[in-house]
């Protein structure tokens, strides 16, 4: 059963492209027809590239791993951050800071500045600067919030990325490409869908195109966590069953 269909895609504007002046010839395949000067989108490859790109998520967050969502359009910015929330992934979405993952030991270092500037604010050791020395440091954490708030959790590179508008985010996408990330992409008549692993042929630019994809994804995403909690629960179980012989057997041989 598909994870979305063509009535939900149709409703939410996914198949409406750019127009056709501003298209990518790479991009022909999932192109229904031009109207008014518009590309529109062939939302039955679309409903297939879905489910090919959900199943592969659902994978991605079994086997534990962070898949880091990035969206700094505005229209796309703030479903983002509520979707990566939603399945506890990381996210950026306030603007990509050149090396987030070529040279992600600095931004791991910038993290851990902004914890010890909690640490230090909660036992008291800033107690006794001035206020103006006070307001620097805040507004120093306030900077690092903002742009690094969202990946806190992040203690390693993340086994994916799931991108919102291919162009706007060339930078995250070429750095994932260095490092052999794999990458998840809602991709524009506008845009090369070959740039991405996974290419999700829609309008990048509406917020319901992008909320009802990111729904099918993420409902993916929570469906690899669970299974992954039933397994590890399974595994500890059978564990405990392992051992409840042992234990008999050990008890038996001190009563000897």
């Amino acid at each position: 059963m598909s994870r979305t269909n063509f009535d939900q895609l149709l409703q939410a504007g996914c198949h409406f492209g750019h127009l056709k002046r501003k298209w990518n010839p790479a991009m022909a395949p999932y192109i229904f027809m031009e109207r008014n000067g518009i590309h529109i989108i062939d939302l039955n490859k679309t409903v297939a590239k879905v489910d090919e790109a959900a199943e592969a998520l659902k994978n991605i967050a079994k086997q534990g791993k962070k898949i880091l969502f990035v969206a700094t359009k505005k229209q796309a910015k703030d479903v983002v951050a509520e979707k990566a929330q939603s399945v506890n992934m990381p996210y950026i979405n306030e603007r990509w800071a050149g090396g987030m993952l070529t040279n992600f030991q600095t931004i791991r270092k910038a993290i851990k500045k902004m914890a010890n500037i909690d640490k230090l604010m909660a036992d008291g050791t800033y107690s006794n600067l001035s206020k103006r020395e006070l307001l620097q440091i805040s507004r120093q954490r306030a900077k690092l919030e903002k742009n690094l708030g969202s990946i806190s959790d992040l203690t390693r590179l993340p086994s994916a990325l799931f991108v919102i508008d291919v162009e706007k985010e060339h930078i995250a996408i070429s750095e994932a490409h260095r490092l052999g990330i794999p990458v998840f992409a809602i991709v524009d008549t506008n845009a090369n869908p070959n740039s991405v692993d996974f290419a999700i042929p829609a309008n990048d630019d509406a917020k319901d195109s992008v909320e009802v994809i990111l729904n099918a994804c993420c409902e993916a995403i929570n469906e690899g966590l669970q299974e992954r909690k039933v397994e590890k629960a399974d595994e500890k179980a059978a564990a405990q069953q392992d051992d409840q012989p042992k234990a008999k057997a050990e008890k038996a041989e001190e009563a000897e």
